[in-house]
């Protein structure tokens, strides 16, 4: 049975710059929502519902990663959410049901790549700290 806890570097380093860059784009949705409306076509009030979560969840997954010792079990639960963010922003911009610019679907996707390759370099360092 693997160990409820774990202590890598890399796993830890890759939460931290998780929460850092969730972080600061959550602000930015939040803190220049009309000028960013502007180049990405994204919605005002989704942006700052959005910036809303992304801080909170920036914040929480800054939080596991301090520990000694980080629970694998909220580690899988941030790899989950990160890669169900993924998939969801490219099936939304497949459906057109974000209404964004062409600037604005280049963006999306290009979280979509960064958030998932959080949670695939997030899936490495918890597979390689057994």
């Amino acid at each position: 049975m693997a160990p409820t806890t774990t202590t890598g570097p890399l796993l830890r380093l890759a939460l931290r710059l998780d929460a850092v860059v969730t972080g600061v784009n959550g602000l930015a949705y939040l803190l220049l929502a009309g000028p960013i409306n502007d180049l990405l076509g994204l919605a005002v009030p989704l942006q700052r519902g959005v910036g809303v979560f992304l801080l909170v969840y920036g914040v929480a997954v800054w939080l596991l990663a301090m520990p000694k010792t980080v629970n694998r079990g909220a580690v899988t639960a941030v790899i989950a959410l990160n890669a169900l963010w993924a998939v969801a922003s490219v099936v939304e911009l497949a459906l057109g049901g974000l209404g964004t610019t062409t600037f604005g679907a280049v963006w999306v996707f290009a979280q979509a790549l960064v958030v998932g390759g959080f949670a695939a370099l997030q899936y490495v360092a918890l597979r390689g700290d057994r």
